[in-house]
């Protein structure tokens, strides 16, 4: 009999899913909003919501904590400076599951797992960053004319076989 076994076995192994939970909650810190089923984003929010409270303890201790958990620093480093500041006037609830219908190949019940407090991010084009890196007055083209190649009757100065001379230097030392 299965009592007290309450949690969601995602009928995989336990290694199995506690990769998958971790990627869940990798993914959710770098984008902020995940589509996934239903049950694994009931299984993956106690972890992310874990996770931002180690982040706003901002300690050594939940440092390396956090980093056995995500193991990737960058990411460990987005948790703590970006993530958690913005939910230092809260206690919990910093994850939301919001129904999404149901999927159409096999019906699965599908969930957006996202962060209540969200960072916008600007999108930039092109135009607007070759913009900002180029004042106006770079932009207009000089009219001196760019140097033109030499002409192909002189002699190249390296061999062809100059990368294989330093495999085979001398016929003795093939032997």
């Amino acid at each position: 009999m299965r009592h007290r076994k309450c949690r969601r076995s995602l009928n995989r192994f336990t290694s199995w899913r506690r990769a998958t939970l971790i990627s869940l909650s990798k993914n959710l810190l770098i984008s902020q909003s995940i589509r996934t089923t239903s049950t694994k984003a009931k299984s993956a929010k106690p972890l992310v919501e874990k996770l931002i409270t180690l982040g706003k303890r901002n300690n050594l201790a939940s440092r390396r904590e956090a980093f056995s958990i995500l193991q990737d620093r960058s990411l460990v480093q987005l948790l703590f400076s970006e993530i958690a500041p913005r939910f230092n006037n809260q206690d919990s609830g910093f994850c939301r599951i919001l129904p999404l219908g149901f999927r159409r190949g096999d019906g699965a019940d599908l969930a957006i797992l996202e962060l209540t407090q969200k960072i916008e991010k600007k999108k930039k084009t092109k135009k607007s960053e070759e913009a900002q890196a180029k004042p106006k007055e770079e932009i207009t083209k000089p009219s001196v004319k760019p140097a033109t190649k030499p002409p192909l009757t002189e002699k190249p100065t390296r061999k062809f076989i100059g990368g294989l001379r330093k495999i085979f230097k001398k016929e003795r030392d093939s032997l």
